[in-house]
């Protein structure tokens, strides 16, 4: 079972002897329109402040954050990506019975090594214990019914933005829900995250993290981002008619089957095995994820597919109808 990440592209770039600018990565699902315009300007105006520490707990952007999102501050713990935050709550959550609800992000295998999976349907989550679960699914894209749902759970919502739908965040008890500055916003290279849980609990949490888990560069990138409602409404309607053209395109060539997605991804079932076609894409400086045999994918052969920009993915439809 491969569960390893996407988005290698510097690596890819260093193997095969090419730029990566020449590399068209469709295995990260990152905001296609890049970051805001306004990220760039503001990392230039905090170069001068890398000569200091930055907050030991980033208070600052944990408040800007929290009226964004429209939470009590002191219900979020902020760090170096999301993964980061998966492994500290895997090492911190007091629950002898965890469950994945599976698709979920490769790193809830790493981080619950010894979890069960469950079929990603609300219904069959009876008992004690915790249940992770995707919002949107990762690599489907579909969106779980959680409404009726009263077991403890794990929501991650690092693609959330990209649909449009409000966050869970706050919303009930005995909730924690991971959010992801990497994708919606385009600083993966920055590495922020943000989870979201019982206020007593995380002030506890908060106190024994690690220090200085999000840089001066990273603050100011995200505190630029979250102000620029603009790009963030461009992104959503730019994904969602890009996505819909990229599947229409998609389901007309031969031996590709596109599932139904309200992500910036989509997973692709395919009639023969994954393995010679993403390493044919990948002779094309293209690369996809090989989504076949993941837990509670459900198809055999199957590649997820970022929605990338117009270019970008007329430049994949080509490689694919070659393929």
């Amino acid at each position: 079972m491969n569960l390893r990440h996407g988005g290698n592209i510097f690596a890819f770039a260093h193997a095969n002897g090419c730029r990566w600018q020449d590399v068209a990565d469709f295995s990260a699902s990152i905001n296609p329109l890049g970051p805001s315009p306004r990220v760039r300007p503001a990392i230039l105006d905090a170069l001068d402040r890398i000569v200091h520490y930055p907050e030991a707990e980033p208070s600052t952007l944990r408040h800007a954050l929290a009226g964004h999102w429209n939470l009590d501050p002191d219900t979020l713990i902020l760090g170096n990506g999301a993964t980061d935050l998966i492994h500290f709550f895997a090492r911190n959550i007091a629950t002898t019975r965890v469950r994945l609800a599976a698709p979920v992000f490769s790193e809830f295998h790493r981080a619950f090594p010894s979890a069960e999976v469950v079929p990603f349907d609300s219904t069959s989550w009876t008992g004690p214990g915790l249940v992770v679960v995707t919002r949107p699914a990762n690599p489907t894209g579909a969106m779980p019914a959680l409404d009726a749902c009263d077991t403890p759970l794990l929501v991650d919502e690092s693609f959330l933005e990209f649909t449009g739908a409000p966050s869970l965040a706050g919303t009930r008890e005995n909730l924690f829900v991971l959010r992801s500055l990497t994708k919606f916003h385009a600083l993966p290279g920055l590495r922020i995250g943000a989870l979201a849980g019982p206020a007593a609990l995380m002030t506890q949490w908060r106190a024994r993290r690690e220090p200085w888990p999000v840089n001066v560069l990273a603050e100011a990138a995200v505190l630029a981002s979250i102000a620029d409602h603009d790009h963030a409404a461009r992104t959503i309607a730019f994904v969602r008619r890009e996505r819909e053209w990229l599947t229409a395109r998609l389901a007309e060539i031969s031996g590709l089957h596109p599932l139904p997605s309200q992500a910036n991804y989509m997973l692709v079932a395919l009639d023969q095995p994954a393995a010679p076609l993403v390493e044919n894409l990948a002779r094309r400086r293209i690369l996809v994820r090989d989504c076949s045999g993941w837990p509670g994918v459900g198809f055999a052969h199957a590649i997820r597919l970022a929605v990338r920009t117009r270019e970008e993915n007329l430049r994949l439809l080509e490689a694919l109808c070659a393929s």
